[in-house]
């Protein structure tokens, strides 16, 4: 067995190398390509603070996906030799009697459109401009769905406009600009909207690359799903992840609106930071100006600051964690939605909360454009009932003990142990609805957190979990006195001088207050039915992806 070298950043996918030490691959998946049966060996970091690299042996998950690449490169492969064949078959375009177009000046003018508003425009001339979402050309006739980014159109080109030269040249992904009447389809046709239009004139605007740099070869169904990442900006032009994008947007500005039915204003606090909510350990660290600084993990310190002035108040904002997680659910960049409000008990808190979730996700149904394609994305999605179950931690354990389900340790729940990812999203996945999990204990939550009166071992916290996707919400109630906040300072080893404008809060006019923080991609992932959150951000950022 033959021995191949993959350095991402050094190694070129070309036949002109040989996969050798010296001239290594810049993928695995093109590795295996060129050599199934290679022994691959991977150029990488060999200690944790990311000074000593070596070509070690690719893991069994990177092979895993590796293979999957070269089954996509092969078929692409494949796919390209049967269509040079059947190029080389053909007659070449210069060779045939094709006409040119030119329009009809003696038509009425052409009513420029979008075709979000193709519906009001039938028996109307109109212009109608987009890129070539799918083309069909045959003897005579062609079909173009069209695609303006506001919906999509099947146009019918016929006589001279199907036989014309640039009509044979046409490719997909390219832009054309089209005129013509549009009218409803005959019983018995689809398309979309149930209209079509019936071109009388038509230009290419920009002519998209046939051949092996056709978009087909770009973006091919199955394909690695790094290779699909490293081509963001055409994949957004799939149907499924533009249409999480609609829906993205739509539940956006749902949450806008039910805060302002709900009386919160709209903050924007800073993004670079000089203090941490989440634990130092997921900090990412800038040099800002000399000194040291970090991206936010959480906008909720200022958030709490805004308080006395402003009321209640919200923010929709980045926020950054350095996990090295390579989980479904996680990302070093998410569009984090967090609320603080005022003078509420926890029990107001977790009213809200559900609330929030149901109104939310109920005007997202109901949205003509987004409700439509949630039923096409998750089709057996069902909008979540009030009230939401609500579980205690030590209820969790009980649940997860009467059960056999073990911890990381791989023994019994006891208090203080912290429930991981899977066994969360066993048991809610068991349940079957939403579960509102509240009171963790102290030394597994933040130090902000208030503790419970009755039971001063844990605190008014909650988890919001939803079947199939697990934790999407996480609040609390945050301590009201100076000095027990001092405490939980000192618990978690941080230095409070530099948080003495949040201390601040405590000293000038406290009061009972509480927030929260929705990941949006988490929530999407849930009503979309996406496998992963990655699928519901228009770029990811995840361990070792910061591209395109």
């Amino acid at each position: 067995m033959s021995t191949t070298y993959v350095n991402e950043k050094s190694g070129v996918d070309s036949a002109d190398h040989s996969g050798s030490e010296s001239q290594p691959y810049a993928t695995s998946a093109y590795a295996l390509f060129i050599n199934p049966e290679a022994k691959i060996f991977v150029y990488k970091e060999t200690d944790e603070d990311k000074t000593k690299f070596a070509y070690t042996e690719i893991s069994p998950s990177a092979l895993k996906k590796a293979k999957k690449g070269a089954e996509g490169l092969k078929k692409k492969a494949e796919k390209q030799s049967k269509l040079q064949t059947e190029k080389e078959s053909m007659p070449k375009v210069a060779d045939l009697d094709l006409t040119s177009i030119e329009e009809d000046k003696s038509l009425p003018a052409a009513k420029k459109i979008k075709l979000r508003s193709i519906q009001d425009s039938i028996g109307t001339r109109v212009q109608v401009n987009g890129w070539v979402h799918r083309l069909r050309v045959q003897k005579g006739l062609a079909f173009i769905t069209l695609r303006d980014g506001t919906g999509f159109l099947q146009c019918v080109l016929t006589g001279e406009l199907a036989k014309a030269r640039q009509t044979q040249e046409l490719t997909i992904e390219s832009t054309v600009s089209i005129k013509g009447v549009v009218s409803k389809l005959p019983e018995g046709k689809t398309a979309p909207g149930g209209v079509e239009l019936k071109a009388d004139y038509y230009e290419i605007v920009g002519l998209a690359p046939s051949g092996e740099d056709a978009f087909t070869n770009k973006i091919q169904e199955g394909a690695d799903p790094s290779l699909l990442l490293d081509q963001r900006h055409l994949t957004l032009r799939g149907e499924s992840i533009s249409a999480v994008m609609r829906v993205r947007a739509a539940f956006l500005h749902a949450i806008r609106e039910f805060y302002r039915e709900e009386g919160l204003l709209e903050v924007t606090p800073p993004c670079m930071v000089q203090t941490q909510v989440e634990g130092g350990s997921t900090l990412f660290k800038m040099n800002y100006y000399g000194e040291e600084a970090y991206l936010t993990q959480s906008s909720q310190l200022y958030l709490e600051t805004c308080l006395p002035a402003l009321g209640d108040v919200y923010c929709v904002q980045e926020s950054f964690r350095a996990e090295k997680s390579h989980t479904r659910r996680h990302l070093s960049e998410y569009t984090h939605i967090e609320a603080e409000l005022a003078f509420l008990t926890f029990d107001d808190l977790l009213n809200h909360l559900e609330k929030l979730i149901s109104k939310t996700v109920q005007s997202v149904l109901e949205d003509p454009v987004a409700g439509e394609l949630v039923k096409q994305l998750n089709p057996k999605f069902e909008a979540p009932k009030l009230p939401f179950k609500r579980m205690e931690y030590v209820e969790a354990l009980d649940w997860l003990n009467e059960r056999g389900v073990l911890n990381d340790e791989g023994k019994p729940y006891s208090f203080g142990d912290d429930i991981a990812e899977a066994q969360e999203r066993k048991m809610v996945d068991t349940i079957n609805q939403p579960i509102l999990l509240t009171r963790f204990p102290v030394e597994i939550k933040s130090f902000y957190m208030q503790k419970c009166q009755d039971d001063p071992r844990v605190t008014e916290s909650v988890d919001v979990l939803m079947p199939n996707v697990g934790e999407i919400t996480g609040g609390s109630m945050r301590t009201v006195d100076y000095d027990e906040l001092l405490a939980g300072f000192k618990r978690e080893n941080i230095d409070p001088s530099a948080y003495y404008w949040f201390l601040d809060q405590r000293r000038y006019g406290t009061c009972e207050h509480g927030g929260y923080g929705l990941g949006t991609e988490r929530i999407l992932a849930w009503l979309c039915d996406r496998f992963t959150v990655r699928d519901c951000s228009l770029y990811p950022r995840f361990t070792g992806r910061c591209k395109p």
